[in-house]
């Protein structure tokens, strides 16, 4: 008598699980990626500039809206508190640039008072936060 021998079945690698463990890996490290970014200021109308924007870290960001109001670091202060509140901000890295964020709706004068206001606090060092005119 004769047994029939099985013909072996070839291995398979499942490809369509594969993708979907990869996309969701990918998204995972999107959404974490994004969750460790540090976002101290608030959305306002940058003016826009044919530069690209140097890439600088910035703990300090002080926003200034069309309405005239100033933000530090995404909290409300009034001119008079910003140098105290600044100070308290700067404290492990006195030396480091302040980030001004002004929408481009801002008088000039009101800029400049904000920005003499934390100068009288030691900060010497400035940035102006503009966009690219591509929108980045």
């Amino acid at each position: 008598m004769r047994i029939k021998q099985r013909a072996m079945k070839r291995a398979r690698i499942e490809i369509i699980p594969m993708i979907d463990v990869i996309f969701f890996l990918l998204v995972f490290f999107m959404v974490s990626s994004l969750a460790m970014t540090k976002i101290n200021s608030l959305p306002v109308a940058l003016p826009k500039t044919t530069a690209q924007p140097e890439a600088l870290k910035q703990d300090v960001i002080l926003t200034v809206r069309k309405d005239g109001s100033v933000f530090l670091n995404k909290n409300s202060v009034t001119l008079d508190t910003l140098g105290s509140q600044l100070v308290y901000e700067m404290r492990n890295d006195p030396q480091q640039a302040v980030l001004v964020n002004a929408d481009e709706g801002v008088s000039y004068g009101t800029v400049i008072k904000v920005m003499d206001r934390v100068r009288q606090t030691g900060v010497r060092k400035f940035a102006l936060a503009t966009q690219s005119e591509g929108g980045t």
